[in-house]
């Protein structure tokens, strides 16, 4: 691969001497940098194909980092980290010790705000604005927010309040939707550009001011505003924007520099709130992600010449495609059943009860909180709700889950994906915090599956419920156990012991784990080596504490085990059960530490931080000292 003129770009400052036809090149050799290097270590590639011209226009006609670059969500921004002197370090994205997905402030000064989550980033820009005119510092900013995110009500309260006179007036700023959704046809592309170009222009700018001067206060005012407002609603979809203060230009085709970098130059000094819509094509420039850009929305490693392919083997069965074969089943079994998702529809799982129960499907886009009251309206009217969401975007909606759900006692399961370290993505999409912001709520009940045929059963268990539920399942595979085909359920709120210790009492120190969800496989190979007795504990609340009294009288140590927060979290539930009994036992709490997990691979995270087998078995031992014996590597084959 050739990109002589991407080499020789080290910051964004050297866009600067390049001509508009070497602009161009630049664009072709970055798209086929970010196809090279997306095919070498898997990430997002549909999403960053599309944003090409559109990095390039904003980083030649802004003077980054000084004026402020946001971008929404985040996982459309590999071709700013090539330009930002991160094309180097692009064969390290996502790994551990290397390049974040997203971006970071940490990582890079041309990162000016830290993403991961959804329609954040007018609300960043505009704090941004905000301080610039408070400080006095004349500088421009830019929020980059794609056609999904603007589903978020987040945005709309930004532009509502971006739009509206403050304490310190108007924000000078620049919204550019980043509309991936349509295509242009030649015609109206060529005639939005010049529609674009006249309306960011000095002359229609100075023209409309005038106007508006010579007819303020006269009863023409109002006339000559409604007119303008509608003529231009008539070729351009931006009325709706100008009603919230903002200055509308586009829609103009994002991969064309000719549209793109004039636009930009005559929008980068005006004053006050300005809204620019571009369109692009997700995957543009290669043919297979244009014409699938879902499956090259995050694919793995690949060869771009050939494209994906299926996996020689089999994979194993993962716990998002438990649920999505459960929920089809169960929707079978009883017509009150409704899915619900917020833009996950793949993710969660969905696609096949989209297919067979299409008038049961709901995907609300990226509005959580709409999400869970959604459903809470459904639960009045005796359906039963599923809301499948990820783990970290379930805190999104953490007050309609109290307020809304919980409060009134009403039956919404809540399928709760990526639960635990989520491996590249992060710390911005790990689900550490569910187990202690979930079981802190009355009435609400959460469960932990060790594995996908227990998982199965947990989804029927919790759905079966006539109370607010949680099951909580991380993402991929488990350790391969086999499904069963029924819709079979687990004994409420009980948890079953799968090792028992072999040791006399006189052998030693006897502990016991205490596993809640998936490490209970680390838990059980940790567990031979200690002779140590194990439970997979199935449920956080309720808990069973008659299981968990029974071990601690006869068990010298405990060990709770969970891959999510320590503080609050399962083994701080053992705590209280062990407190309120009023019984001393020493306990081992093990799971993530109180510090947010970097990205990674799964399996060496997890390593990173004490919770696969070699790790618990240490942790164990350092707490237990010379009182714990060691078992002959015989005893433990």
């Amino acid at each position: 691969m050739s990109t002589p003129l991407l080499d020789s770009i080290d910051s964004p400052a050297d866009l600067k001497r390049l001509s508009r036809h070497e602009l161009r090149q630049l664009a072709q050799e970055l798209r086929q940098f970010v196809l090279h290097s997306v095919s070498k270590t898997g990430g997002h590639l549909s999403s960053n194909l599309g944003t090409v011209e559109l990095t390039v226009a904003l980083h030649h006609v802004y003077d980054t980092p000084r004026d402020r670059l946001v971008w929404d969500v985040g996982h459309q921004t590999y071709p700013h980290k090539i330009l930002t002197g991160r094309r180097g370090r692009m064969d390290t994205l996502k790994q551990l010790g290397g390049i974040s997905g997203f971006p970071r402030r940490a990582e890079s000064e041309y990162d000016t705000f830290g993403t991961g989550h959804s329609s954040t980033s007018i609300s960043a820009a505009l704090g941004m604005a905000h301080a610039a005119r408070l400080k006095g510092e004349h500088r421009r900013v830019v929020a980059v927010i794609g056609d999904g995110a603007m589903t978020g009500g987040m945005a709309f309260e930004a532009l509502n309040h971006g739009g509206a006179p403050g304490g310190a007036g108007l924000a000078d700023m620049l919204v550019i939707l980043n509309d991936n959704d349509m295509s242009i046809s030649p015609p109206v592309g060529a005639l939005n550009k010049h529609l674009a170009r006249l309306m960011s222009g000095r002359f229609y700018a100075a023209a409309r001011e005038g106007a508006k001067s010579v007819l303020k206060n006269t009863p023409l005012y109002e006339f000559a505003r409604r007119f303008e407002e509608h003529t231009k609603g008539m070729v351009v979809p931006g009325t709706i924007f100008e009603e919230l203060g903002f200055t509308y230009v586009g829609p103009i085709d994002g991969h064309d520099l000719d549209a793109l970098i004039p636009t930009l130059e005559n929008l980068r000094d005006k004053k006050g709130p300005q809204f620019l819509h571009v369109v692009t094509k997700k995957g543009y420039g290669y043919e297979l992600a244009e014409a699938d850009p879902i499956n090259y929305h995050g694919p793995g490693k690949f060869d771009p010449a050939v494209g994906l392919t299926p996996p020689a083997t089999a994979p194993k069965t993962t716990f998002t495609q438990v649920f999505g074969q459960w929920i089809c089943d169960m929707a079978a079994a009883d017509a009150r059943l409704v899915g619900i998702t917020p833009a996950m529809r793949e993710g969660s799982g969905l696609v096949e009860f989209e297919r067979r129960f299409p008038t049961r499907y709901h995907d609300v886009g990226i509005a959580e909180q709409h999400a869970v009251t959604f459903a809470a309206g459904l639960a009045c009217e005796g359906l039963k709700p599923v809301v499948a969401i990820y783990s970290t975007f379930l805190q999104r909606g953490y007050d309609q889950l109290i307020h809304d759900v919980a409060l009134q006692e009403l039956p919404v399961m809540f399928a709760i994906d990526r639960a635990g370290l989520v491996g590249a993505d992060g710390a911005t999409h790990a689900g550490a915090y569910d187990i202690p912001f979930l079981r802190c709520v009355p009435n609400m009940a959460v469960l932990t599956p060790s594995d996908e045929d227990e998982c199965r059963k947990a989804l029927t268990t919790a759905w079966r419920r006539p109370q607010p539920t949680a099951v909580r399942y991380p993402r991929g595979a488990g350790c391969g156990a086999p499904v069963s085909a029924g819709l079979d359920e687990l004994p409420w709120g009980q948890g079953v012991v799968r090792r028992e210790r072999q040791g006399a009492a006189a052998d030693g120190q006897r502990v016991a784990i205490l596993a809640f969800g998936t490490l209970l496989q680390a838990g059980l190979k940790a567990a031979e080596a200690l002779d140590a007795t194990v439970a997979d504990m199935r449920f956080v609340k309720p808990l069973d504490q008659d299981l968990v009294l029974r071990l601690a009288r006869g068990h010298d140590l405990l060990v709770t085990l969970e891959e999510g927060a320590i503080a609050g979290g399962a083994g701080s539930a053992v705590l209280e059960c062990l407190a309120a009994a009023g019984v001393t036992v020493p306990v081992l709490q093990l799971g993530l530490p109180d510090e947010f997990i970097e990205h990674g691979d799964h399996a060496r995270l997890l390593a990173g931080i004490g919770l696969d087998a070699a790790g618990i078995e240490a942790a164990v031992r350092r707490r237990c000292g010379p009182a714990l014996q060691l078992v002959r590597p015989s005893d433990a084959a």
